[in-house]
């Protein structure tokens, strides 16, 4: 019995590993699984235990098929490393938190070097505002984002991506080496049985880049998307996920104590990413998302 449980459990694990996307969203649950799809991995550990007690050379053998899975769908990410090389642009986004008494540290933590900070969650002329003041000369922000930078900041917009509110913001970054339209957007939150809102702001995010002409594009933003959930598929393409391109590991930011997700993201079209990772941002519950580009 403990032999067909080990096979009929390898059988299923590979299946949604390689499958997911074929399972129906189910109100929303399958989409937040997909949140945490590399997690799934510490189900071989198990499964190769229970081999092992059954004595089992094929048990053994069924479990190492969802490694083979996993290994090819995430070994990638495990083993890329960044190019590196020079860069004209380093950005980040974090999301500061909208009860944080700590969101200037928590800024002022990643901003040291960059060229462009975008945050979400912000208390307007609250801490994070306040510190970012005093390290960008330039800024936009609308609602609870904002984007800072040491570039002057054009053609500033403001959006109601399908919440009822502006929660999102488009700009122009006159940098020296050419134009960059940023977008800054906080996207609906996302909870199992719960996830309309946040693909109807997707949807509304993707209609947004789509009707823009401009060459080069950045979207920074906590989307409340993981990387594997299919939700993010709505805006990749058209644009790059700086992480998924050059980034090392998952490079999760959620929570900042023990990141098991990854719902902030730097989206981009038309640049060169030389960098991607994560920086701690002490005093939010995110880590912030960090990307380098050449120009």
């Amino acid at each position: 019995m403990l032999k067909r449980a080990v096979i009929a459990g390898a059988i299923v694990l590979a299946a949604i590993l390689a499958g997911h996307r074929l399972i129906p969203a189910l109100g929303g649950f399958t989409p937040i699984m997909e949140s945490l799809l590399p997690w799934l991995g510490l189900a071989i550990p198990v499964l190769l235990l229970l081999a092992l007690l059954a004595r089992s050379a094929g048990a053994a053998v069924a479990a190492l098929l969802p490694a083979l899975v996993w290994g090819v769908m995430f070994g990638p990410d495990v083993l890329r490393s960044s190019p590196g090389g020079a860069s004209d642009l380093s950005v980040a986004t974090v999301n500061v938190g909208v009860r944080n008494n700590s969101s200037g540290s928590a800024v002022r933590a990643i901003a040291e070097g960059l060229d462009m900070v975008a945050a979400q969650e912000l208390t307007p002329g609250g801490p994070a505002a306040k510190a970012l003041n005093k390290i960008f000369k330039f800024h936009r922000n609308v609602s609870t984002v904002g984007l800072w930078s040491r570039f002057p900041l054009s053609e500033p917009d403001y959006f109601d991506v399908g919440l009822g509110w502006e929660r999102a913001l488009r700009t122009v970054a006159k940098t020296p080496e050419g134009d960059v339209t940023v977008y800054v957007m906080h996207l609906a939150s996302a909870r199992p049985g719960h996830t309309a809102t946040r693909d109807r702001t997707l949807a509304e995010a993707r209609k947004l880049i789509e009707a823009d002409k401009s060459e080069r594009i950045l979207l920074l933003g906590d989307l409340n998307t993981a990387t594997y959930d299919r939700g993010l598929s709505n805006l990749t393409p058209p644009l790059l996920n700086a992480q998924e391109e050059v980034g090392e590991g998952f490079g999760f930011t959620w929570p900042s104590s023990f990141p098991i997700t990854r719902p902030d993201h730097i989206l981009y079209k038309g640049l060169k990413p030389t960098h991607a990772g994560v920086a701690p941002a002490t005093g939010s519950d995110h880590r912030a998302a960090t990307a380098s580009f050449r120009l």
